[in-house]
């Protein structure tokens, strides 16, 4: 009996392994083929092209004041939500996680209606309109995935910071505020900037919503992900090419940065 079940333990085992193998080849293939064409040619090109440079700064700067942004609204959120529960919870939970869950078209499609000229925003305030389609649209788009992202991770890290440090810490006269500053952003460090990694690359990563609220300009609204579609759909596959290098690039960074964030003591 021990044996048969030894053998289909076994058998199962290797089984699985087929499964694997396949992502294995998958995930392998997809991102040697794109080393492979970085020869010599291409890389002058990721180096010297003006195009890949205003999509490399675009992203960069963008997606950087968006994660700025993100932080400064996902954090005091999560914080709240994490001491105090608030009517229709489960409702606002359900609401604040579907930009994490809806197709990125249908939420740049609801953002323009929102932020357009006949918006419920634009009746209040006119000038909003004038932030879509431009680089303000750009930082919008980010801002609101980062924000959904940042928000799901650092509420779990709030709740299930221990409560004793925070009950000391009001014993020793310290007010909420002080005890999130002093206290818990530097024992919660760690998944905190984790948190913030995985943000930014989604925010950096962004395309649906991007093209719907900042349009597809060249040289005004182009990012990394915008250049790949604006060129593969021109035909000018080098360049299209040489911005997926780049975000290969930034998104093997991210990844070593969370590995030695994960190791760090």
């Amino acid at each position: 009996m021990k044996v048969s079940y030894r053998l289909n333990n076994c058998l199962s085992l290797k089984l699985a392994l087929i499964p694997l193998l396949i992502l294995l080849f998958v995930v392998m293939g997809s991102v040697l083929s794109l080393i492979a064409k970085l020869d010599f040619y291409f890389f002058q090109q990721i180096l010297f092209n003006s195009e890949l440079h205003f999509a490399l700064l675009m992203s960069l700067g963008t997606s950087l004041f968006s994660l700025i942004l993100a932080l400064c609204i996902a954090i005091p959120s999560a914080w709240r939500m994490s001491q105090v529960r608030l009517p229709f919870q489960s409702f606002f939970d359900t609401l604040f996680d579907l930009p994490m869950v809806l197709p990125p078209l249908v939420t740049g499609l609801s953002l323009l209606l929102l932020f357009s000229s006949q918006g419920i925003l634009a009746e209040l305030l006119p000038f909003i309109s004038k932030w879509i389609f431009s680089p303000v649209g750009i930082i919008i788009a980010q801002t609101y995935i980062a924000s959904s992202i940042l928000l799901r991770s650092t509420r779990g890290i709030f709740s299930s910071f221990e409560s004793g440090y925070r009950f000391a810490s009001y014993t020793l006269g310290l007010s909420p505020f002080k005890t999130l500053i002093k206290i818990e952003i530097p024992m919660c460090w760690k998944p905190l900037v984790c948190a913030s990694v995985l943000a930014w690359s989604g925010a950096i990563g962004e395309f649906g919503a991007t093209l719907m609220l900042a349009g597809a300009t060249r040289f005004k609204t182009e990012t990394l992900p915008m250049a790949v579609y604006l060129n593969i759909s021109s035909g000018d596959f080098e360049i299209a090419i040489g911005a997926s290098l780049w975000l290969l690039f930034i998104s093997t960074c991210l990844l070593l940065v969370l590995r030695m964030i994960n190791r760090a003591v």
